[in-house]
């Protein structure tokens, strides 16, 4: 980040929601760094608090536990960033109507936030709007392949909603926005039992039983390091652009080629058992990121390998502090 775009935050006022979850730790923990004081809100439906436990006594961090489903005025902020959702299969499928709430009411909330004080809006939509993709790699004009009455339908037409009534304030109220569509992104502060393939995987590896394969593992996937993606987040939350940006790793890689290389790095052998594949769950996930090249400059640069180490020294100490 230019010192230029880093100037921008210094001193500014952040409201970011859903401040206890996998990504909005971090993203908390990067806006600190730029000298922003940020107002967290969680309700810890699925976040957790020792996401966020580093962070208590910082002056410049203020937390306030809160369901956004429910109106709250902060105070006055330059910045809202909207990243409260239920966001792993386990999660969505546990609290289905609680998802379709923060998608719609709650982010509708946050608007009106940012309306109340003229303040930039971002907020962080995924790549499961295009659902089962007809068109490889994902760019943001495809409008996608979703099956609106399945069961991941609650959490990809929350977010699609989410998309849409953010354009709604900015067409009809004048809200500066910008949407993220977030890929595939892993890291640190993930939970074991969420259901995603990362902590899915390591987990297994760790506990020395066989990695689940769900199909054949042909289904194709793109992962992307957090700090990475957040780099990718901030450099939106500062732009101008007001349409759908991908966010996300272009590399590609089969399931069955990601666990080869779980038990790699986990120095593990301990094979593979295949279950049947889940409804509506995306044979590709691959995004196209020149939008993101051009308007942000931004791209990944953090390697698989790299990022795979790092959690997985993350989840060997959580298991070690739990034992």
């Amino acid at each position: 980040m230019s010192d230029t775009l880093a100037s921008k935050m210094y001193g500014k006022t952040v409201l970011v929601s859903g401040a206890a979850g996998f990504l909005g730790s971090h993203m908390c923990d990067r806006l600190l760094a730029e000298g922003a004081q940020v107002v967290a809100l969680d309700n810890f439906i699925t976040g957790h608090r020792r996401n966020i436990a580093h962070l208590q006594g910082n002056p410049s961090f203020r937390f306030v536990e809160h369901d956004i489903t429910k109106p709250i005025d902060v105070g006055p902020v330059d910045y809202v960033i909207n990243m409260a959702s239920p966001a792993s299969p386990k999660d969505y499928l546990e609290f289905p109507i609680e998802t379709l709430d923060v998608g719609s009411f709650g982010t509708r909330n946050m608007l009106e936030i940012a309306a109340r004080y003229n303040a930039k809006f971002l907020t962080t939509s995924t790549s499961e709007c295009y659902g089962d993709p007809q068109v490889h790699p994902q760019v943001e004009s495809y409008w996608g392949n979703v099956n609106p009455v399945g069961p991941r339908s609650c959490y990809d037409e929350s977010k699609r909603f989410s998309e849409a009534i953010t354009m709604a304030y900015h067409r009809s109220r004048g809200v500066r926005t910008s949407i993220a569509r977030i890929f595939n992104t892993f890291g640190p502060r993930m939970k074991l039992n969420d259901g995603r393939v990362v902590p899915a995987f390591v987990d297994q590896a760790l506990q020395g039983i066989p990695l689940t394969l769900f199909g054949d593992g042909s289904q194709t996937r793109s992962f992307c390091y957090v700090s990475d993606l957040i780099d990718g987040l901030y450099r939106l939350l500062l732009s101008t652009e007001v349409y759908p940006v991908n966010l996300g790793n272009p590399n590609e890689i089969t399931i069955r080629e990601f666990a080869e290389v779980i038990t790699k790095l986990t120095e593990t052998a301990t094979g593979v058992v295949c279950k049947p594949l889940p409804e509506d769950d995306p044979r590709q996930r691959q995004p196209d990121i020149t939008k993101a090249r051009q308007v942000l400059g931004w791209e990944p640069k953090v390697d698989l390998t790299t990022g795979l180490l790092a959690t997985i020294r993350y989840f060997q100490d959580l298991e070690g502090s739990s034992a």
